[in-house]
C-alpha cells in the first residue's frame, strides 16, 4: 500500500472508532448491578435508591440490585465501593454525610480521588423550626431573643456531626449566639421533644416534619435554602432573612469506584437522569420534600468539593473552640 492510501485507511479506521460508541457502553450492564446504600431502609438514601433502581428496571435489560449495609455515617457501604472493582456493577448511593466523615473519623479511602462521581440525585433542604411557644416569627427575632439569653436556648440534632447539627453551628457562627446542643439518637426522637417544648429550637428535614408544621405543633420560620422552595413556597430562605449565602441542604448522589470507564459513567449518569426527569418521579419527589436533580458528572464532583471545603471549615472551628 502507498503512502496515501495507508493515511486514507487511518483517516478511516479512527473516524470509525469515533463514530461507534465505546464497547463498555454498548454492552453496559450485562449483568445485575449493586447500589450499595449506607443508610439502614426507610431513610431518605434508601427511598430514593429503590426509586431510581425501580425506574431502570424498566429500560435496563438487567436489575440495579438495592443492598444496604449501615454504619458509621455510611463509610463502611462507602469503603466497600472504593475497594471494588471499577467497572460499573458496584455503585454506592451517598448523602452529603460523605463530605463530612472526612473530618470526624479516620478513613480507609479518599472521598475524592477513590471516587468517579456519576450525578447528583436530589436535595432537600432544612426547615429552620421552634416551638410555637417561642417568641419568634423569623431569623431576625431568633437572634435577637439568642443574644439576649445567651447560652439559655437549646436546639436538637440527629447527633453530633450530622447535617442538621452543622447547620445550626454555621448558623450560629453567622450570627454570634450562643445555643446549646442537645443530640439525639435520630431525628425522631429530637422533633418529638421539640414539639414538647423540651427544646426550643432546631434545623429539620422537610419530609420528616412538614407534616408538624402544617397540624401547627410547630414553626417554620425559615428554610436553609439559597431559593423559595415548593412545599413551603411563602417560607423566606434564612439567606434572605440577614445571613446572605447562608446554605444547609441534604443531598443524595451516585458514585462510582476511581477508574470506571468514561463511557459507562457517562451511560450511568444518562439513564439515572432520565429516570429522574420523568413526570411521576419529579411528583413523587416534590411531595417527598425532595427535588430531583440528575447533573452531570464533572456538576457532581464540584459540589462535593464544595461542601468539604464549607464543613471542614465549620468543622475545625469547632473543634478550636472546645
Amino acid at each position: 500500500m502507498n503512502v496515501a492510501g495507508f493515511a486514507g485507511s487511518t483517516a478511516l479506521g479512527t473516524a470509525l472508532l469515533l463514530a461507534t460508541p465505546p464497547v463498555a457502553a454498548q454492552t453496559y450492564p450485562a449483568k445485575p448491578v449493586r447500589l450499595i446504600v449506607g443508610f439502614a431502609a426507610g431513610g431518605g438514601t434508601d427511598t430514593l435508591a429503590r426509586l431510581v433502581s425501580k425506574k431502570l428496571a424498566d429500560i435496563w435489560p438487567q436489575p440495579m440490585v438495592v443492598e444496604n449495609r449501615p454504619g458509621a455515617d455510611g463509610a463502611i457501604a462507602t469503603e466497600v465501593v472504593a475497594k471494588s472493582p471499577a467497572d460499573g456493577y458496584t455503585l454506592v448511593m451517598v448523602s452529603n454525610a460523605h463530605t463530612i466523615t472526612p473530618f470526624q473519623r479516620k478513613l480507609a479511602y479518599d472521598p475524592v480521588k477513590d471516587f468517579a462521581p456519576v450525578t447528583l440525585v436530589a436535595s432537600t433542604p432544612n426547615l429552620l423550626l421552634v416551638h410555637p411557644a417561642l417568641p419568634v416569627r423569623n431569623v431576625k427575632e431568633l437572634v435577637a431573643l439568642a443574644k439576649s439569653r445567651p447560652g439559655e436556648l437549646t436546639y436538637g440534632s440527629s447527633g453530633t456531626g450530622t447535617s442538621p447539627f452543622l447547620a445550626m453551628e454555621l448558623f450560629k457562627s453567622m450570627t454570634g449566639t450562643s445555643i446549646v446542643h442537645v443530640p439525639y439518637k435520630g431525628s425522631n426522637p429530637a422533633v418529638i421533644d421539640l414539639m414538647g417544648g423540651n427544646i426550643q429550637l432546631m434545623f429539620g428535614a422537610i419530609p420528616t416534619t412538614l407534616s408538624h408544621v402544617k397540624s401547627g405543633r410547630l414553626r417554620a420560620i425559615a428554610i436553609s435554602s439559597l431559593k423559595h422552595w415548593p412545599s413551603v413556597p411563602a417560607l423566606p430562605t434564612v439567606s434572605e432573612s440577614g445571613l446572605p449565602g447562608f446554605e444547609a441542604a441534604t443531598w443524595y448522589g451516585v458514585l462510582a469506584p476511581a477508574g470506571t470507564p468514561a463511557a459507562v459513567v457517562n451511560k450511568l449518569q444518562s439513564d439515572v437522569s432520565g429516570a429522574l426527569q420523568q413526570a411521576d418521579v419529579k411528583t413523587y419527589a416534590a411531595e417527598m420534600g425532595f427535588e430531583a436533580i440528575g447533573n452531570k458528572p464533572d456538576e457532581f464532583g464540584d459540589v462535593i468539593r464544595r461542601d468539604m471545603a464549607k464543613w471542614g471549615k465549620v468543622i475545625r472551628a469547632l473543634g478550636d473552640r472546645q
